[in-house]
Protein backbone atom coordinates (compact mmCIF):
# COMPACT_ATOMS: atom_id res chain seq x y z
CA UNK A 1 0.00 0.00 0.00
CA UNK A 2 1.39 3.18 -1.00
CA UNK A 3 0.96 6.58 1.28
CA UNK A 4 -0.20 9.76 -0.70
CA UNK A 5 2.37 13.08 -0.08
CA UNK A 6 -0.54 14.60 1.54
CA UNK A 7 -1.45 12.11 4.25
CA UNK A 8 2.01 11.59 4.86
CA UNK A 9 2.93 15.32 4.87
CA UNK A 10 0.02 16.44 7.39
CA UNK A 11 -0.11 13.15 9.48
CA UNK A 12 3.78 13.38 10.53
CA UNK A 13 3.78 16.99 10.80
CA UNK A 14 0.76 17.48 12.41
CA UNK A 15 1.49 14.95 15.18
CA UNK A 16 4.90 15.98 15.74
CA UNK A 17 3.50 19.84 15.87
CA UNK A 18 1.11 18.09 18.39
CA UNK A 19 4.10 16.63 20.35
CA UNK A 20 6.12 20.26 20.12
CA UNK A 21 2.60 21.69 21.79
CA UNK A 22 2.50 19.15 24.50
CA UNK A 23 6.31 19.53 25.25
CA UNK A 24 5.61 23.47 25.42
CA UNK A 25 3.07 22.55 28.10
CA UNK A 26 5.05 20.47 29.94
CA UNK A 27 7.58 23.14 30.36
CA UNK A 28 5.06 25.55 31.58
CA UNK A 29 4.12 23.41 34.26
CA UNK A 30 7.08 22.15 35.41
CA UNK A 31 8.04 25.00 37.80
CA UNK A 32 11.29 25.73 36.28
CA UNK A 33 12.14 29.24 35.15
CA UNK A 34 11.05 30.08 32.25
CA UNK A 35 13.71 32.68 31.50
CA UNK A 36 16.10 29.95 31.89
CA UNK A 37 14.11 27.45 29.87
CA UNK A 38 14.45 30.47 27.03
CA UNK A 39 18.09 29.89 27.06
CA UNK A 40 18.22 26.38 27.43
CA UNK A 41 20.54 25.01 25.09
CA UNK A 42 22.50 21.42 25.05
CA UNK A 43 26.30 22.38 23.92
CA UNK A 44 27.58 26.30 23.61
CA UNK A 45 27.44 26.32 19.80
CA UNK A 46 23.93 25.14 19.82
CA UNK A 47 20.61 27.14 19.40
CA UNK A 48 18.61 27.39 22.06
CA UNK A 49 15.12 26.20 22.97
CA UNK A 50 12.93 28.62 21.38
CA UNK A 51 14.92 28.58 18.07
CA UNK A 52 14.69 24.81 17.70
CA UNK A 53 10.79 25.24 18.04
CA UNK A 54 10.20 27.56 15.85
CA UNK A 55 12.67 25.89 13.15
CA UNK A 56 10.71 22.96 13.85
CA UNK A 57 7.49 24.91 13.42
CA UNK A 58 8.38 26.42 10.67
CA UNK A 59 9.97 23.52 8.16
CA UNK A 60 6.63 21.70 8.82
CA UNK A 61 4.51 24.86 7.79
CA UNK A 62 6.69 25.87 4.82
CA UNK A 63 7.49 22.27 3.86
CA UNK A 64 3.85 21.65 3.15
CA UNK A 65 3.65 25.02 1.17
CA UNK A 66 6.09 23.97 -1.29
CA UNK A 67 4.96 20.87 -1.69
CA UNK A 68 1.69 22.83 -2.45
CA UNK A 69 2.84 25.67 -4.39
CA UNK A 70 1.56 28.04 -1.63
CA UNK A 71 2.51 31.07 0.73
CA UNK A 72 3.03 29.86 4.11
CA UNK A 73 2.56 32.20 7.52
CA UNK A 74 5.43 34.28 8.19
CA UNK A 75 6.62 34.84 12.44
CA UNK A 76 9.04 37.57 13.05
CA UNK A 77 10.44 34.85 15.20
CA UNK A 78 10.73 36.84 18.56
CA UNK A 79 8.75 34.94 20.91
CA UNK A 80 10.23 35.56 24.47
CA UNK A 81 7.95 33.44 26.15
CA UNK A 82 6.51 29.48 26.42
CA UNK A 83 2.88 30.73 25.33
CA UNK A 84 4.35 32.71 22.70
CA UNK A 85 6.22 29.62 21.53
CA UNK A 86 3.06 27.70 21.57
CA UNK A 87 1.22 29.77 19.22
CA UNK A 88 3.66 29.78 16.94
CA UNK A 89 3.42 26.20 16.71
CA UNK A 90 -0.65 26.42 16.90
CA UNK A 91 -0.43 28.54 13.52
CA UNK A 92 1.70 25.68 11.65
CA UNK A 93 -0.82 23.44 13.29
CA UNK A 94 -3.92 25.73 11.85
CA UNK A 95 -2.11 26.23 8.38
CA UNK A 96 -1.45 22.57 7.58
CA UNK A 97 -5.19 21.31 9.01
CA UNK A 98 -6.10 24.33 6.74
CA UNK A 99 -4.32 23.19 3.31
CA UNK A 100 -6.70 20.88 1.32
CA UNK A 101 -5.80 17.63 -0.22
CA UNK A 102 -6.44 18.25 -3.64
CA UNK A 103 -3.34 20.83 -3.17
CA UNK A 104 -1.17 18.16 -3.20
CA UNK A 105 -1.81 17.71 -7.19
CA UNK A 106 1.60 17.35 -8.13
CA UNK A 107 3.49 17.96 -5.15
CA UNK A 108 6.07 14.29 -5.70
CA UNK A 109 7.18 16.16 -8.88
CA UNK A 110 7.23 19.39 -8.03
CA UNK A 111 10.36 21.25 -7.81
CA UNK A 112 11.73 22.66 -4.49
CA UNK A 113 14.32 24.98 -4.45
CA UNK A 114 16.31 25.60 -1.01
CA UNK A 115 19.34 28.64 -0.84
CA UNK A 116 21.63 28.61 2.30
CA UNK A 117 24.42 30.85 2.43
CA UNK A 118 27.12 28.92 0.38
CA UNK A 119 24.96 25.73 -1.09
CA UNK A 120 22.04 25.28 -2.86
CA UNK A 121 19.77 22.29 -2.56
CA UNK A 122 17.42 21.52 -5.21
CA UNK A 123 15.15 18.38 -5.13
CA UNK A 124 11.35 16.95 -6.64
CA UNK A 125 8.49 17.15 -3.87
CA UNK A 126 8.62 13.47 -2.84
CA UNK A 127 12.78 13.15 -1.96
CA UNK A 128 12.49 16.90 -0.28
CA UNK A 129 9.93 15.73 2.15
CA UNK A 130 11.55 12.26 2.88
CA UNK A 131 15.18 13.27 2.53
CA UNK A 132 15.49 16.75 3.92
CA UNK A 133 11.86 18.11 5.43
CA UNK A 134 10.89 15.07 7.92
CA UNK A 135 14.33 14.99 8.78
CA UNK A 136 15.10 18.41 9.63
CA UNK A 137 11.56 18.35 11.24
CA UNK A 138 12.59 15.69 13.76
CA UNK A 139 16.04 16.77 14.06
CA UNK A 140 14.55 20.16 15.25
CA UNK A 141 11.81 18.71 17.56
CA UNK A 142 14.14 16.01 19.46
CA UNK A 143 16.48 18.87 20.21
CA UNK A 144 13.41 20.68 21.99
CA UNK A 145 13.17 17.43 23.72
CA UNK A 146 16.59 17.22 25.13
CA UNK A 147 17.03 20.35 25.43
CA UNK A 148 13.81 20.27 27.61
CA UNK A 149 14.79 17.29 29.43
CA UNK A 150 18.65 18.27 30.19
CA UNK A 151 17.03 21.48 31.97
CA UNK A 152 14.88 19.21 34.38
CA UNK A 153 11.33 18.82 32.75
CA UNK A 154 9.84 15.42 33.36
CA UNK A 155 9.78 13.65 30.39
CA UNK A 156 10.03 10.77 28.98
CA UNK A 157 9.73 8.89 25.80
CA UNK A 158 6.14 8.61 25.60
CA UNK A 159 6.01 12.39 25.71
CA UNK A 160 8.04 12.32 22.26
CA UNK A 161 6.05 9.80 20.41
CA UNK A 162 2.80 11.04 21.18
CA UNK A 163 -0.51 9.57 19.82
CA UNK A 164 0.67 6.76 18.38
CA UNK A 165 -1.88 5.64 15.26
CA UNK A 166 -3.09 1.83 16.96
CA UNK A 167 -6.26 -0.03 15.20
Amino acid sequence: MSLALDTLSTSMFLRGLNVLSGLIDRAAESGLDEAVLMEARLAPDMRPFPDQVRMAAFSARSCIARLTGQEWPKTDDSETSLSELKATVALSIAFIEGVEATAFAGGETRRIELRFPGIELNFAGQGYLTSFALPNFYFHLSMAYAILRHAGVALGKRDFLGQLDRV
